[in-house]
């Protein structure tokens, strides 16, 4: 049995060519650090997404004008080339309009997931092929393991940092050739510590926390920029329709919301339940309405070993929010891309746009996923 490399392959590190996906951040220098000190042919890639007249002082957003510049110079420290390609149009088309168009139908979009599934791991996957890379390596905190039926995705070694919720989608041929380095770190300290012995000069950066293109998380306002006059208003109402005040936009509110409604005065606590886009209602009620049990999903991407609808049900652990732990439930699918996920215990203010990820109950490995596409309170 050959003597693979680092990252698998049957030749030393200098004859191994990897493009690494570098933000800017802490997390992808180490790994083009890493890669260059191991001996790999390693070649920079840096992503400019959107404009960046705005974003050249904004602060942590990925991808904006300090990070490219804080990417060259790392590589320029390390010694390896490094690009910076114009891929806005890209952007705009695959995930900006996108989150824009679905914000203001009531859901709660998740871009960063559609940015690694349209941008990140097909149009800069498919320059790193054209460039003659054997493999790209990003800073994901996630792991690629081999299995009986080839790469599996598992979940980071760090609970903490774990991404595998915005990257579900990624697919089998694209799993081939991907590579996370820092998945196997049991924390961010570690990172921070190779980013020191390296003396890159981003290990004491910030991470970043906003969605790149969301100045400050104030979402309503992109919206506003994206789609005038998107910001019209209407009115707050009860679940039987009785008008309990006005709001100035739809797209200014979230399901599972309870602070700045502007109906103070009431006994008892309300939520936002659901969003009526083409009424332009707010309907708020009490907490136990956000409680779903069936949840429809589409756009599945499957990775498990056998074909998604050979079986009537599959016993998984879910996740509904990036920021909440798996919970067991059962999934029907009804076709190759769309099922009924039931959870075994009801799930607070599941909303329409966001992701739908599925686990193994017994194991690190994630089955991939798919869409929320309707808020069914059942």
């Amino acid at each position: 049995m050959p003597k693979l490399n680092s990252l698998g392959f049957d030749k030393p590190p200098s004859e191994t060519r990897v493009v690494v996906a570098m933000s800017g951040g802490v997390d992808s220098s180490v790994v083009a650090a890493l890669l260059a000190d191991e001996g790999y042919d390693v070649v920079g890639v840096t992503l400019q997404l959107y404009d960046h007249g705005a974003a050249l002082a904004k602060k942590g957003a990925c991808c904006a004008g300090i990070d490219i510049h804080d990417a060259r110079l790392v590589a320029e420290e390390k010694g390896f080339p490094h690009y910076v390609l114009d891929y806005e149009n890209i952007f705009q088309d695959a995930v900006i309009d996108e989150f824009a168009d679905s914000y203001l139908a009531g859901a709660t979009p998740v871009p960063c997931i559609r940015c690694n599934e349209r941008v990140k791991f097909k149009d800069l996957l498919e320059t790193a092929k054209d460039l003659e890379a054997d493999c790209m390596a990003t800073g994901h905190y996630i792991q690629r393991k081999l299995g009986d039926s080839g790469a599996e995705l598992h979940s980071a070694a760090d609970a903490n940092r774990d991404q595998s919720y915005f990257l579900f989608s990624t697919k089998p041929d694209q799993l081939d050739y991907l590579r996370f380095p820092l998945g196997h770190l049991q924390s961010k300290d570690e990172t921070r510590a190779l980013a020191a012995q390296y003396g890159l000069s981003v290990a004491d950066k910030p991470d970043s926390q906003d969605i790149c293109f969301v100045p400050n998380g104030n979402y309503a306002s992109v919206i506003e920029k994206l789609r005038p006059g998107a910001s019209e208003p209407g009115e707050i109402v009860d679940v039987d329709g009785g008008v309990l005040g006005q709001h100035n936009g739809v797209l200014h509110y979230t399901i599972g919301q309870r602070r700045g409604l502007g109906i103070g005065g009431l006994s008892d606590p309300l939520y936002v339940v659901r969003l009526d886009v083409e009424s332009k209602q707010v309907i708020v009620g009490p907490k136990e309405l956000l409680s779903t049990r069936i949840i429809p999903v589409r756009e599945i991407n499957w990775l498990g070993d056998q074909p998604f609808e050979s079986r009537d049900a599959w016993n998984v652990s879910v996740k509904v929010r990036s920021t909440r732990p798996p919970r067991e439930a059962i999934i029907r699918p009804l076709s190759a891309t769309s099922a009924e996920v039931e959870l075994l215990s009801p799930e607070e203010g599941v909303s329409p746009g966001q992701a739908c990820v599925f686990y193994d109950t017994d194991s690190s490995r994630i089955f991939g996923g798919g869409w929320i596409w309707k808020g069914d309170q059942t």
